[in-house]
């Protein structure tokens, strides 16, 4: 388990990098600063926290999950990027559309990812900067467990800080959706609208 975690997150970690290269485009000095991605980052892990130790019921968990990621996600970016080639060919309709069925999907996703977080924090403890964005590195331990990292990789290209992508233990968000939703878009037959329709009940 844990050598093909590792094999997956090196590929991972790969893939993260040219599409975050593809994705940021360079905007001269650094308008957002380390404090400000740090700040972004514990607020977002505070509301991650209050949500997962909350004791609502899954379906609560997963709405707490898609307002979070509403607040906090450059979700244009994370699901343009999901989308690959498919994009450049979407019509601006379908781009809004499909950002909405993904925000749903990648919440519910990730909203049972952090759900066995439960019972325990995550906390926030170091920034850098990384080419055109900040890396956020923070550590959620989760009772008789191995402390998890999760890292969150933040811009302000949309004009508000937000993060575009999270990695926990090495497997990349970005890379990981941008394979997964074009083999579900393969399986449709490059039908977006039908993809639209469907992703919502896929995670």
């Amino acid at each position: 388990m844990a050598t093909e975690l590792n094999r997956r997150g090196a590929l991972a970690l790969v893939a993260g990098g040219a599409v975050a290269s593809l994705t940021l485009s360079a905007k001269g000095a650094f308008a957002l600063t380390t404090d400000e991605a740090r700040s972004l980052v514990n607020s977002l892990v505070a509301d991650i926290n209050k949500s997962i130790n909350g004791g609502g019921s899954d379906s609560q968990l997963y709405a707490s999950f898609e307002q979070i990621f509403s607040r906090y996600a450059d979700v244009s970016i994370i699901s343009q990027s999901a989308l690959g080639v498919a994009a450049r060919q979407a019509s601006p309709g379908q781009l809004q559309a499909f950002a909405k069925a993904f925000q749903t999907y990648i919440a519910r996703k990730y909203g049972r990812r952090f759900r066995d977080f439960r019972g325990t924090d995550i906390q926030v403890s170091d920034a850098r900067a990384v080419k055109t964005f900040y890396e956020v590195q923070s550590t959620a331990r989760v009772r008789g467990q191995a402390p998890i990292d999760v890292r969150w990789q933040v811009s302000d290209r949309s004009g508000r800080n937000l993060f575009f992508n999270v990695i926990i233990e090495g497997v990349n968000m970005l890379a990981t959706e941008r394979t997964e939703i074009g083999a579900l878009l393969d399986q449709r037959r490059g039908n977006l609208d039908q993809l639209i329709k469907d992703l919502p009940s896929l995670a």
